[in-house]
């Protein structure tokens, strides 16, 4: 079956690794800061001017006045910095961001992402995500491997407008892991109890499939 949206952060907090400076974007990256895997330490930065995110607030936690990009209440770990949003983008555009995640609604096999605008639909803008894909180190993108109509994200080119481009280089969706390389899609996991052929099925780009896939350890 297709992964909820906590499995897929569970998955993508599998990639973070011991001192990463990690920006998480708004929806499911955001729930990655409640699966930080035990024994390593991350700093997680918010682009409207936190560095040391915690985990979501229980409601004796809440405090209004502390908010990530996407205005949720968040906490603050121990040794976290707040800053002015200048100093975040100059940390973001300067390079010192190890890792970002963020959604997308389109991502072709040559790792260029559609993430901020679908013509004719109101949308709040772009955001941080333009500033994030061109500077930071590596970038994971989570979504659906599919729209509510059954069509796939994962195309040859997208179809949207572009937030940057040959930047992607791995995919976390509800049914798979993919790498993106050498202009396609190289498929890596497959979420539990999905076949490889229902993931070729829903991935109109070229996948590329290397032997036996083997399921995601969640």
């Amino acid at each position: 079956m297709a992964l909820s949206r906590e499995q897929v952060a569970i998955r993508v907090a599998q990639e973070l690794q011991d001192g990463y400076y990690v920006n998480l974007g708004i929806g499911i990256p955001t729930l990655v800061a409640n699966y930080v895997p035990e024994g390593i330490e991350v700093m997680l930065q918010s682009e409207n001017g936190l560095l040391g995110m915690g985990a979501y607030p229980s409601k004796e936690q809440v405090d209004a006045d502390m908010i990530n990009a996407g205005k949720e209440t968040v906490t603050a770990a121990t040794g976290a910095a707040i800053f002015n949003s200048a100093d975040s983008f100059a940390m973001i555009r300067g390079g010192h961001v190890d890792l970002t995640v963020l959604g997308a609604f389109e991502v072709d096999q040559h790792g260029n992402i559609a993430s901020w605008m679908i013509p004719k639909k109101l949308i709040k803008g772009m955001g941080g995500a333009m500033d994030l894909v061109a500077g930071a180190k590596n970038i994971i993108v989570t979504m659906t491997h599919a729209s509510k109509h059954g069509d796939s994200k994962l195309l040859e080119s997208c179809t949207l407008p572009l937030t940057g481009v040959n930047c992607v280089k791995k995919i976390v969706t509800d049914l798979a892991v993919l790498e993106v390389k050498d202009g396609a899609f190289h498929l890596l996991e497959r979420a539990p109890g999905v076949s490889v052929d229902e993931i070729i099925s829903k991935t109109a780009g070229k996948l590329l499939v290397d032997g036996d896939v083997p399921e995601m350890a969640l």
